[in-house]
């Protein structure tokens, strides 16, 4: 139980570095800043497998989380901001 919340806290101080890290009107609430920052942890812990950085019982830090949820962020903001563009043609 104890791991639970520290998944969610962490990934909530993760969300909110990588929010004002990167510019501009940030989708979500609380809730959706902690996801981001596990779904960071996640994809950042997935690339240094694949790569072998880091040995398999390893887990990454907060930078490399920072990282994975800065690049989740960046792909959410480029996927809604095509869908919402007006064309006048």
């Amino acid at each position: 139980m104890v791991w639970f919340l520290w998944a969610l806290f962490s990934g909530l101080i993760v969300g909110v570095i990588a929010k004002l890290i990167m510019p501009g009107k940030d989708p979500g609430g609380i809730f959706v800043t902690m996801l981001l920052g596990i779904f960071g942890a996640v994809l950042a812990q997935f690339v240094v497998q694949l790569f072998e950085w880091y040995p398999r019982y390893k887990t990454v830090g907060f930078v490399p989380s920072i990282i994975g949820a800065f690049i989740i962020l960046a792909i959410y903001r480029l996927s809604k901001g095509r869908g919402n563009q007006i064309h006048l043609e």
